[in-house]
């Protein structure tokens, strides 16, 4: 599956929506750091975020 197919189907699918968000995680961990710290509700406000972004992405 292409990332674009994989896109298409987490509009829908939370299967797909976590494969994308396992893409992203090391990201996501690195983004949350705040201060020298791991913030878990930084990193969860991430994620949100990241799902808003996928259902309302347009191809």
């Amino acid at each position: 599956m292409t990332f674009t197919e994989l896109l298409m189907d987490a509009k829908a699918n939370t299967a797909s929506q976590q494969q994308i968000i396992e893409m992203y995680k090391p990201m996501l961990i690195k983004e949350s750091i705040y201060e020298g710290v791991f913030d878990e509700d930084l990193f969860q406000e991430l994620v949100e975020i990241l799902l808003r972004c996928i259902r309302t992405f347009t191809i």
